[in-house]
């Protein structure tokens, strides 16, 4: 995913306007089996003009895929931890303000009858964690890489560290296995 330099900051209480569309699909083969890579795009916009321009790329693979992928690059950028507890609670509350109706991120039978071996950490969580500990003075331009797919028995630890003029940030399990990383600039 990435989020663009905004054009402008958007005013409160000034109609905005958010459109969203599939901008491209790509089929790909993974470890876990066949992939399909869904970029979708937003842009918001006020007074005719884009604020802030946002792409994510969804994975999605077949169900019941055996022996989902746990593994990813090694240890997480040193420097600020943050620790953060997974529960059940905190996966359905997130998928209810995302309007995420997936059942693999609250239902454990659900998610272990889809052939996962727990309840699926959102993407965008750890995004928003990571965004969260590294928060800047205004406008940023941040991207981030979903690098291995988090369970929520495997703990969650978001890192932060300066690197000049960027913020590198991660989020990694118990056992040091990086899951997702990303810069703010």
């Amino acid at each position: 995913m990435a989020l663009g330099v905004p054009a402008g900051p958007l005013r409160v209480g000034a109609e905005a306007t958010r459109r969203t569309w599939q901008a491209s699909t790509e089929r790909k083969q993974g470890r876990s089996g066949p992939l399909v890579f869904v970029t979708v795009r937003t842009e918001v916009s006020q007074g005719g003009r884009v604020a802030i321009t946002e792409e994510q790329d969804l994975v999605y693979r077949e169900p019941g895929a055996n022996g989902p992928a746990r593994s990813g690059p090694g240890v997480a950028v040193a420097g600020r931890d943050w620790p953060v507890t997974m529960d059940p609670v905190l996966l359905f509350r997130f998928s209810a303000l995302t309007y995420n109706a997936h059942r693999i991120h609250y239902d454990l039978a659900y998610a272990r009858a889809e052939g996962y071996p727990g309840l699926v950490v959102h993407g965008p969580l750890q995004a928003l964690l990571m965004a969260e500990l590294a928060r800047s003075r205004g406008p940023a331009e941040y991207s981030y890489r979903l690098v291995a797919p988090l369970y929520d028995d495997q703990g969650l630890v978001v890192s932060a560290a300066g690197d000049g003029d960027a913020v590198r940030v991660s989020c990694r399990d118990a056992g040091d296995r990086v899951t997702a990383t990303g810069v703010i600039r």
